[in-house]
Parts: C-alpha cells; sequence; structure tokens
C-alpha cells in the first residue's frame, strides 16, 4: 500500500508539538489591522491548540 501524502495546506497552518497536540495560529490577523482594537490584535498573537475529533483529522491530514 503507498504511503499517505502530507496535505500541502495543512502543513502550512498547523503543527504537532512534542506532546502531541495540534498548535495553530489564530485567524483574522492578516489584513485590515485598522478597525481591529488593541486587546483584539493582542489576543491574536498567541497560538491555539486544536481538541478532540479535530485533532485527530488533523493528524491524519500531516500524516502523523
Amino acid at each position: 500500500m503507498p504511503k499517505q501524502k502530507t496535505h500541502s495546506g495543512a502543513k502550512k497552518r498547523f503543527h504537532v508539538t512534542a506532546n502531541g497536540k495540534v498548535k495553530y495560529a489564530r485567524p483574522t490577523k492578516g489584513h485590515f489591522l485598522t478597525t481591529k482594537s488593541q486587546a483584539r490584535k493582542r489576543k491574536l498573537r498567541k497560538g491555539s491548540y486544536i481538541a478532540g475529533k479535530n485533532a485527530k483529522n488533523i493528524k491524519t491530514l500531516l500524516a502523523q
């Protein structure tokens, strides 16, 4: 059976940490930043983790 290829879009957006959690950057920080408040932009700086079934699906896309 052939190997599963890594999903090109997923590998740009997610990465798996050493503990096996799936980490991603918060969306909506690309443009139109003048309309967003400083507090909102500050909260968007930190990454976040995907939990549960969604994390399992992402790991499948990343071929892990």
